[in-house]
């Protein structure tokens, strides 16, 4: 799995002539992605285990050529969004994807995400966080040879950081214990954010600077939630465990920032926006909250969008894609709103056009 992803990283091409692949009016130098499948876009497809994918229709039924790319979306995720308003034409590459005819793309950017995994290498069996913070560093140590130290920390320094982890983990953690008490969810949700911040220290000691982080969405709002329960309304127990891990989160940055020189973040805060989404849903264009647009079963929500799943006409109008992944329109959406949301009524402390500066 690694081979193939780092044989692209042994030309010596010069940092001039790979610039010039940037976008004039993109407002970082690059974008580095890490997290789930919230902003996977493909690494997934080069496992060789069948779970964990989503490169088959009706996936990507949206995307231009109407391709299935691995994205578990009907078209774009919040990663190539955020890559849209900062000027670039979508989200970076996944990292298993490149190669030798390719390696110009690693100094504009390099998305190392993987559905299904988590804060906690054992949240899932797919690429950890700590695996793709080892493939960055692969990245940051040969791009050092070739260009020096000084360049790579001044590329490195002006580049967002996309990170969307979380939801995993504490998806299995009620999987597997079912509702607790606020004691466990604290002390649950404070070994994640322990772990995350690890993770960040790293980041930021291989040269991070600009910290884009998306926050935790209504996981207990999902059609896969919604339809564990006889009511069909939200699992109200996953939610407050969503909150309690922004609310830590946000603690987190704050603490981390005070200790690290130069340190910049903008934490969106996805329950916060959707909730605003769901209140007046009329206000975006949609119709549909609950049930998921592909799918089978109770709000669309038994499986996963497959090719004999069935899908919905109108997908610009549903919060839901599949059992657990908002719609393209929501992650449009989303990214708008942290992006240049004047108000900061959802994200903190500076919004993420302000990260860029």
């Amino acid at each position: 799995m690694e081979g193939k992803g780092l044989h692209i990283l042994l030309s010596s091409l010069s940092l001039v002539a790979l610039l010039v692949i940037r976008s004039a009016d993109a407002d970082v130098p690059a974008i580095y992605v890490f997290g789930d499948s919230s902003v996977d876009v493909g690494n997934n497809n080069y496992l060789s285990m069948n779970a964990g994918k989503a490169n088959f229709p009706f996936n990507g039924i949206d995307f231009p050529g109407g391709v299935p790319t691995g994205r578990f979306s009907n078209g774009y995720v919040l990663s190539d969004y955020m890559a849209k308003v900062y000027g670039f034409k979508r989200s970076p590459p996944p990292f298993l994807s490149l190669t030798f005819e390719t390696i110009e793309q690693i100094f504009s950017g390099v998305n190392f995400a993987s559905g299904g995994s988590g804060i906690l290498d054992t949240t899932g069996v797919e690429i950890t966080m700590t695996l793709q913070l080892h493939y960055f560093s692969t990245v940051v140590s040969n791009l050092t040879l070739h260009i020096g130290k000084a360049s790579v920390d001044h590329l490195l320094s002006e580049s967002l950081f996309l990170i969307s982890t979380g939801g995993n983990d504490l998806s299995a953690d009620f999987t597997q214990f079912g509702p607790q008490n606020n004691t466990h969810k604290d002390e649950y949700v404070a070994f994640l954010i322990s772990k995350y911040e690890d993770q960040l220290k790293k980041l930021y000691s291989l040269g991070a600077r600009k910290f884009g982080i998306l926050g935790m969405g209504f996981l207990g709002c999902s059609p896969a939630a919604r339809g564990s329960t006889p009511s069909g309304d939200c699992v109200e127990d996953l939610n407050v465990y969503s909150q309690k891990f922004n609310r830590a989160a946000i603690a987190m940055l704050r603490r981390l920032q005070s200790s690290s020189e130069g340190m910049k973040y903008s934490f969106g805060d996805s329950i916060k926006f959707w909730s605003n989404i769901m209140s007046d849903p009329h206000l975006y264009g949609l119709k549909e909250l609950k049930s998921a647009c592909c799918g089978r079963g109770r709000f669309n929500g038994e499986s996963l969008c497959t090719p004999n799943a069935t899908y919905c006409p109108n997908r610009h109008q549903y919060m839901y894609w599949d059992l657990f992944h908002i719609s393209q329109a929501i992650c449009k959406f989303t990214v708008q709103a942290f992006y240049d949301d004047g108000a900061l009524r959802f994200v903190y402390p500076i919004t993420f056009k302000q990260l860029a500066t």
